[in-house]
């Protein structure tokens, strides 16, 4: 538990200069590129407050000016720590609602562009997709975490399909990306942080232009089964990827 308080210790001044300042920028930068790299820095001082390395490998997959919608699995909170500290292009977070309540969080987070999802309501939830293809630039990617929720034993769960309708509306390629290492840094349902490792394997993108809405749930197959080759590839520390960037 020490552990775990001198991160809380960490966190809270960190969150509020650092949400501060992604508010007041927001006045002059309306595109949230400058107040991500603030999120950059948020999330790396978090990770290193925590003891956590993240490895990333399959970064040759995705280009800096491209916009993709990354398709990720989700074990733990730390999971969006390791995307945002160590994914190097733009991006935005489709996430729930809730978030956004937070104060100066929130604020901060809505500042940057990302997305709040209301996952009670289907029907505006799939509106909040429709209006995220439609704000998030073209050469800015979109991070979804399809099983909707963190996993409750880190395995991969099945996907839902609303993030794959937003891929086939806006058009763009999807990224498999596996993540693991999360769950035992900080498990659902737990408030004890342990150091350790994660791991994220960004997957060769899938053109989502052949696929009719009709289809959506042929590529969410397709995505999770990539999702799932690289995760048990992760488990078992088998050859997945070209290179390795550790900590780029």
């Amino acid at each position: 538990m020490i552990r775990s308080l001198y991160v809380l210790l960490c966190l809270i001044p960190l969150t509020a200069i650092l949400g501060t300042l992604a508010i007041l920028t927001a006045i002059f930068d309306r595109s949230g590129n400058i107040i991500h790299h603030y999120g950059k820095w948020w999330a790396k001082c978090i990770l290193w407050a925590s003891g956590v390395r993240v490895e990333v490998y399959g970064l040759e997959n995705i280009g800096s000016n491209q916009g993709y919608i990354l398709a990720a699995n989700h074990q733990s909170y730390y999971d969006i720590l390791a995307l945002l500290g160590y994914l190097p292009v733009q991006f935005r977070f489709l996430a729930k609602k809730e978030l956004f309540r937070i104060p100066i969080f929130g604020w901060a987070m809505y500042s940057a562009g990302h997305i709040p999802i209301d996952r009670s309501r289907p029907q505006k939830a799939l509106k909040s997709l429709e209006t995220a293809a439609l704000r998030v630039p073209d050469g800015t990617s979109i991070i979804i975490f399809p099983e909707g929720t963190r996993s409750p034993d880190g395995k991969v769960k099945s996907f839902k399909r609303g993030g794959f309708v937003l891929a086939i509306q806006s058009r763009r390629p999807v990224v498999p990306v596996a993540i693991d290492g999360g769950y035992k840094i900080l498990p659902r349902g737990s408030l004890k942080v342990r150091s350790g490792k994660i791991k994220v394997v960004i997957g060769e993108p899938i053109d989502s232009k052949p696929y009719s809405i009709n289809q959506k749930g042929e590529l969410m197959q397709k995505v999770r089964k990539m999702v799932v080759e690289n995760f048990n590839r992760i488990r078992h520390e088998k050859k997945y990827v070209k290179e390795k960037s550790d900590n780029y």
